[in-house]
């Protein structure tokens, strides 16, 4: 049985491995019944795909694994807090739970900008937790971001 902080650790680690491929260092990992049943990190650049999100990835995945393009019982871990686009396909997964590290000012839409998640006249309602490793994942943006300048 996973828990919590191992899930973000594994979800840390894809976002070292999207850094080495010269991405934005986010990763993400999908769990049901205390196992991983996916990973992903971002990987816009490879695919040429701007919807190509570490939480698009680990969807994709997890529903390719599961047979099913719905994903309940399912936990979405992931680095950073996740964009409007994101966060819309989350809903449409019907995922149970949102767990992520850091929250992104800029463009978060699990409250920090925008409240796409759990917003009251959607009809699809998920736990959200926020903070596992919040300053490790930060630091990991903020040190990739600084090399780049």
């Amino acid at each position: 049985m996973i828990a919590d902080l191992e899930a973000m650790q594994a979800a840390l680690a894809e976002a070292r491995l999207a850094a080495e491929a010269g991405e934005v260092p986010i990763g993400a990992v999908v769990v049901r019944e205390g196992a991983i049943v996916a990973t992903g990190q971002n990987r816009v650049l490879r695919d040429v795909d701007p919807t190509a999100h570490a939480e698009i990835v680990v969807m994709r995945a997890a529903a390719a694994a599961m047979g099913n393009y719905r994903l309940p019982g399912c936990t979405l871990y992931v680095t950073l807090e996740p964009c409007a686009m994101c966060a819309g396909a989350m809903i449409h997964a019907r995922l149970d739970r949102l767990v992520f590290a850091a929250a992104d000012p800029k463009a978060g839409a699990a409250g920090s900008v925008l409240a796409v998640i759990n917003h009251s006249q959607l009809n699809h309602q998920m736990q959200v937790e926020q903070g596992i490793l919040g300053e490790e994942a930060g630091e990991l943006l903020r040190s990739f971001f600084r090399e780049r300048r």
